[in-house]
């Protein structure tokens, strides 16, 4: 997983980090309303939700996620 740390704690449910996210990771939970790293995996440390998040709650690995993603050339 690329996102190092999560501080739900910190969390407001603004849902700017799901916005934020192009590879559909995070989800508001339906419960308290706020966000949930729902598909870990998927993540490729674009650095979306760190970088939009106003609460600071996320911290993402600075190397890219996935492998083959990064073009060999």
């Amino acid at each position: 997983m690329t996102i190092r740390n999560f501080d739900r704690d910190k969390c407001t449910g603004c849902g700017i980090c799901v916005a934020a996210c192009p590879m559909d990771v995070l989800r508001l939970d339906e419960n308290d309303g706020k966000a949930v790293i729902m598909y870990p995996k998927d993540c490729v440390a674009c650095w979306g939700c760190e970088s939009f998040c106003p609460q600071g709650c996320f911290d993402v690995s600075p190397e890219r996620g996935r492998g083959e993603l990064v073009s060999p050339y």
